[in-house]
């Protein structure tokens, strides 16, 4: 790059928990601007995970995400016309990322009544270590896991 890196910027914490972690997923739960209507979901969401769980919500949320976070992705590499599948860790920052992404795109495609439902039963199971979010990690492992005679070929 020319410019060197951008600044990070600095996420403010959420109004009702005071915790940064969770403005970011908000931040990714919110379509078209509407922040007030994504934390609306998410606090929703957070009590009934409270409810099934009968646990603190946010500890509930944090331990699910927690097992949903892969820790090794495959990237492809093309080496001498071969393409390659290469096992590689993953940085905080992205693993945190790729984890919030995948719960909320496995929320949005259950089949519950409103997102605050689907997103609680997703939260429920991911803590509970189950769910798609989940097998997606498992699968990305698994994928790593497979290819790990590659990975001399790292970038």
């Amino acid at each position: 790059m020319r410019k060197g890196r951008p600044k990070k910027r600095i996420i403010q914490p959420d109004p009702h928990f005071n915790d940064a972690m969770i403005t970011k997923f908000v931040n990714n739960l919110m379509l078209q601007g509407k922040k007030e209507k994504s934390l609306k979901i998410f606090y929703e969401a957070i009590e009934r995970a409270a409810e099934k769980t009968g646990e603190d919500g946010v500890e509930v949320w944090k331990k699910a995400l927690a097992n949903i976070t892969p820790n090794v992705e495959v990237r492809s590499r093309r080496i001498g016309g071969a393409t390659f599948q290469i096992p590689s860790e993953i940085r905080p920052a992205r693993k945190q990322s790729i984890a919030m992404k995948n719960m909320i795109k496995f929320a949005r495609k259950r089949h519950e009544k409103t997102m605050a439902e689907r997103l609680a039963g997703e939260i429920v199971a991911a803590y509970k270590e189950e769910g798609n979010a989940f097998k997606r990690k498992e699968e990305t492992h698994r994928m790593a896991d497979a290819n790990k005679a590659f990975s001399h070929f790292r970038f």
